[in-house]
């Protein structure tokens, strides 16, 4: 399972920078005008991550970054260290503060219900013995910023799917086995295996682009359906512009589990905090 947490994390980590690029840019004729390289990272072009160069994060990806420094640092997760960590972090942040972290700057367990944070959970892997303490760590770290009901179980699905895909490479084999524990998501899971065979832009704009669960939750499961390659589905992905980095590292950090899943070496090797990283997945996996 090491080999598959490190990959789950680059690979989630990977999926934020690649969708830098075109993040919140969600015009459809402004995408297609966009001067980015689709293979490969790129600069910031959407106003929201003004001074974000080639190879920097989303707000999302620092998160997640300051996350695996913790878990790093300290072995374990605490709910309150934590958020006190976390908060000194974010008290001098350069970068997009979102409402949630604005809220839960001010006050621990903001109810937001955006989709970004079921991307964030793979560093807590590393401090995770068993399924059941990778879950309650799970629960506890999105109650912090993302303290809503959709939020938790959401999360939570994705985070059993993550756990499961490590023991059975069959993806939809465990989504189909999932959903029936999670009847407030059964439709959307339904609706999203359906369009499989549909064009990922059409789906994922016709389901909905934007941050809120509602809407991304199904254009992941779309995703996690096609049978293609890591880089082509990132692509499809960011293609569909919207709140891409969000539906990105939560299908990057599942479909890592696969072996035969290659991230591309490109992208996380031109990761500005790459170093780092490896200094951080190397004391612990």
């Amino acid at each position: 399972m090491n080999k598959q947490i490190t990959n789950s994390i680059l690979a989630s980590l990977a999926a934020d920078a690649y969708s830098l690029g075109a993040h919140w840019v969600y015009d459809e004729a402004q995408l297609n005008a966009l001067n980015i390289d689709w293979e490969t990272l790129n600069d910031a072009q959407a106003m929201w991550h003004k001074g974000k160069v080639k190879g920097d994060f989303t707000h999302y990806g620092d998160q997640t970054h300051y996350l695996l420094e913790y878990v790093s640092k300290h072995g374990s997760f605490n709910k309150e260290d934590f958020h006190a960590y976390w908060s000194k972090k974010m008290s001098d942040y350069d970068g997009y503060i979102d409402g949630a972290t604005r809220n839960a700057l001010e006050n621990m367990g903001g109810e937001s219900s955006d989709l970004s944070i079921c991307g964030r959970i793979a560093p807590l892997l590393i401090c995770s013995k068993t399924k059941e303490e990778f879950l309650n760590s799970v629960n506890e770290f999105v109650e912090i910023t993302h303290n809503s009901e959709l939020a938790k179980t959401s999360t939570r699905f994705f985070a059993q799917l993550l756990w499961d895909s490590m023991q059975n490479p069959n993806i939809i084999e465990n989504i189909q086995k999932l959903k029936e524990s999670y009847p407030s998501l059964k439709k959307w899971i339904e609706e999203a295996l359906a369009s499989k065979d549909v064009d990922s832009v059409k789906s994922i704009r016709s389901f909905g682009p934007a941050c809120g669960i509602d809407g991304g939750f199904a254009g992941v499961i779309h995703l996690l359906a096609q049978d293609d390659s890591f880089k082509n589905i990132m692509q499809k992905n960011a293609k569909a512009g919207g709140d891409s980095s969000a539906r990105g590292m939560v299908v990057a950090m599942i479909l890592a589990t696969k072996d035969d899943m290659k991230i591309p070496t490109e992208w996380v090797e031109n990761i500005n905090l790459i170093k780092e990283i490896r200094e951080n997945l190397n004391e612990n996996i």
